[in-house]
């Protein structure tokens, strides 16, 4: 049986409460939110205790943390997590600033416990399909990446002015995702370059940041990947890719409420895809959590790790370089 306590109660900490409280051999033991109403419902709801911080670490019968608080908090309970010597899941990113990201690295590898970041769409079964296919051979050496990731609405700008921006709060994931499809051999970003527009909403120009963006990056083997990306659209939760190889194409679309088409007099009518990411990654939310408890288990290696934390935010903030810049970036 592994003891978890759960920090953070808002959408993001109840989705995975729910999963927690399902998972045969885990028991969620206590939340922990600033919004003490919050953590005492969700705790209620799953048979748990809402819990300050300090007692929840000082519990030797705490095996597990689960992060799912704000992004300003992630870093520093990692560290601490890892100082109690107690396992981690926490949601990406692992911090907004590369150098403190890799200090929870370095603090997780000295205190020999295990640490994964939350990259679910790593977990999409129509994604993780694809990558399967992919090292199975099935369309050859992958040479393209086209990444479509478009929201249906933009948050408010007060929550941006503290999201480290577009290319931190949002394209991490993306980041990510060409990482885990186009650098599965150990290739590598060579070059990044990065535009944007502020398109949908005034106000959050006025704090520096963009809703509309634009990533090209190339790898050192000469591998091309494209994102684009948009905080509104119209149709709903926009998530696609497609990955080009050498002898076929592998292409991931859109979930929907269902997949019935109706043709009649008046026209071919479909669903629009899901409405946001809690029900589009529903199932990868699920999945992820329950990967880490059954590596956590026979030690297997995750399918994320705190390092393709680090590596994602490196892209990220070459991005926010690139687009201050307007000029190309070369890393590593």
């Amino acid at each position: 049986m592994k003891t978890v306590a759960l920090f953070g109660a808002g959408r993001i900490g109840r989705i995975h409460a729910g999963n927690l409280a399902a998972l045969p051999g885990v028991q969620l033991k206590y939340v922990c939110d600033p919004m003490g109403t919050a953590a005492a419902d969700l705790a209620r709801q799953h048979g748990a205790q809402a819990s300050d911080i300090e007692a929840a670490f000082a519990d030797p019968t705490v095996d597990v943390v689960a992060i799912a608080s704000s992004t300003d908090t992630h870093s520093d309970l990692i560290t601490r997590a890892a100082r109690a010597g107690k396992h981690i899941f926490c949601e990406k990113p692992v911090d907004l600033s590369v150098p403190r990201a890799q200090a929870c690295a370095d603090a997780v590898k000295a205190a020999g416990v295990a640490c994964m970041i939350g990259f679910q769409r790593r977990f999409d079964p129509t994604f993780n399909e694809a990558r399967s296919r992919m090292d199975r051979g099935e369309i050859g050496n992958p040479e393209m990446l086209v990444v479509t990731s478009r929201d249906p609405g933009a948050p408010p700008a007060e929550y941006l002015k503290a999201s480290g921006g577009i290319f931190r709060d949002m394209l991490i994931h993306d980041f990510d995702i060409f990482r885990w499809i186009l650098c599965a051999d150990g290739d590598e970003a060579d070059t990044l370059h990065a535009t944007g527009s502020c398109l949908i909403d005034p106000a959050i120009a006025l704090i520096g940041d963009i809703d509309c963006a634009a990533v090209t990056i190339r790898t050192k083997k000469g591998r091309l990947a494209q994102i684009n990306t948009s905080r509104r659209a119209a149709y709903g939760y926009d998530q696609r890719f497609e990955v080009l190889g050498s002898t076929g194409m592998l292409q991931c679309g859109n979930l929907r409420p269902s997949e019935v088409v109706q043709s009649d007099a008046k026209g071919v009518r479909a669903d629009t895809p899901e409405n946001f990411f809690l029900q589009r990654y529903r199932e990868a939310y699920r999945l992820e959590i329950t990967h880490f408890f059954e590596n956590l288990q026979s030690g297997a290696a995750f399918r994320t790790s705190i390092s393709d934390g680090v590596a994602a935010q490196k892209l990220a903030d070459a991005a926010a370089q690139s687009l201050q810049s307007g000029q190309v970036v070369k890393l590593g």
